[in-house]
């Protein structure tokens, strides 16, 4: 689900964290991708006259067709992906998941309804709804991306988690996700549209950790409790309290503890709100002790000819090609980026004021010289 009204937050009172960035500038990057949203995206995008793509047999496979062109887009642009797939749901989540199964079931009545009024646009909306990525999705996933090369690990618990302590590890340089609530969790950069399909056209968003941090004046715990007051997988949001007001609450009063005594906030607090539990469940993660060192290997291109070919009904061709790009890729090796080989100092204010005048006597004398000159013609 994310965090409602949390990117509105960072745009608003942290613009300087948020820019847009190209795929190609992040060349030489280890990225820790989040597989659910990724094969989530790739199963409501990679469709025909509205309907996941199917084997004869009726298997879908738009999950695969979307990982493997993907996937390939980013390796052959010098990128180096890490997908981390979810393990079990913490405890907490349960609620969420509850409720996950209801909108579904009202999913499948609106569809039905759909079906019987012939109404084709609704259609199409309930049957994105009804998405879903099923642990036989998952594991057709991880048999792919073995085959090609690019490595993959299953999260203790939650893999928005488990993409930002590999971040912060330095084991990879950013998490990539749609769910917000990764910067709760603590990653330094988070990515978002990545692995959108590219036929949306989708930007893809850098988000700083640090740069929210700095714009919002807030302590990294302070933003996990702005996250828990508008809403997230743990805990519902507060009914009244929105992204500024949410914003506010927190500059102004610090902690939940100190805004649920407020009187207006207090009679929107749900019933039933662990917001404590919540909290825990960000600022201490269950995650691996990250000491895995990736490794991205040439791909097994007969074997993804038998998996996408034999199996899946894919065109040979195609597959064959793929795999040549993948291989390509991975004989050119890790490209380096400069900022790996040394950190730039931030300068501090006198040393810019410094540049500054001495730049500005460079310009004054250029003048002065350049009138001197055109006198003398």
């Amino acid at each position: 689900m994310g965090i409602k009204g949390l990117k509105q937050v960072i745009a608003d009172r942290a613009p300087a964290a948020l820019r847009t960035v190209e795929m190609k500038h992040l060349v030489g990057r280890k990225i820790a991708i989040d597989a659910s949203t990724s094969l989530y995206q790739f199963l409501v995008a990679v469709r025909s006259d509205g309907q996941n793509l199917t084997t004869s047999d009726g298997s879908t496979t738009s999950h695969l067709i979307g990982l493997l062109y993907r996937t390939v887009s980013m390796v052959e642009m010098g990128l180096r992906p890490v997908y981390v797939f979810d393990g079990k749901p913490p405890t907490m989540k349960s609620g969420e998941l509850s409720k996950r199964r209801e909108k579904r079931e009202k999913a499948e009545e609106s569809l039905k309804a759909a079906e019987e009024e012939g109404n084709a646009e609704e259609m199409l909306k309930q049957l994105k709804r009804l998405s879903k990525v099923t642990p036989e999705i998952n594991e057709q996933a991880k048999r792919l991306l073995k085959l090609m090369g690019v490595p993959h690990v299953t999260a203790p618990c939650e893999a928005e988690a488990e993409c930002a302590a590999l971040a912060k590890a330095g084991k990879v340089w950013a998490a990539a996700s749609q769910d917000m609530d990764t910067l709760l969790f603590g990653a330094p950069v988070l990515l978002r549209n990545l692995t959108a399909p590219a036929a949306r056209k989708l930007p893809i968003e850098e988000i700083r950790l640090d740069e929210v941090l700095r714009g919002l004046d807030y302590s990294c715990e302070q933003l996990i409790d702005l996250g828990i007051l508008l809403g997230c997988d743990y805990c519902d949001s507060i009914r009244g309290v929105g992204p500024k007001s949410g914003y506010e609450l927190v500059r102004d009063h610090k902690t939940i503890e100190h805004i649920v005594k407020l009187d207006k906030v207090a009679k929107g607090v749900p019933e039933e709100w662990p917001f404590d539990q919540a909290r825990e469940l960000f600022a201490k993660a269950e995650v691996s002790e990250c000491a895995t060192d990736f490794v991205w290997e040439k791909p097994d291109t007969e074997g993804m000819v038998q998996f996408l070919v034999n199996e899946m009904e894919f065109n040979e061709q195609r597959v064959r090609s793929a795999a040549a790009k993948l291989e390509k890729a991975a004989g050119k090796g890790q490209q380096g980026r400069i900022d790996s080989f040394f950190k730039v100092k931030p300068r501090a204010a006198s040393d810019k004021a410094a540049t500054a005048s001495a730049a500005g006597k460079r310009k004054g004398g250029a003048a002065g010289s350049a009138g001197a000159k055109k006198t003398r013609k």
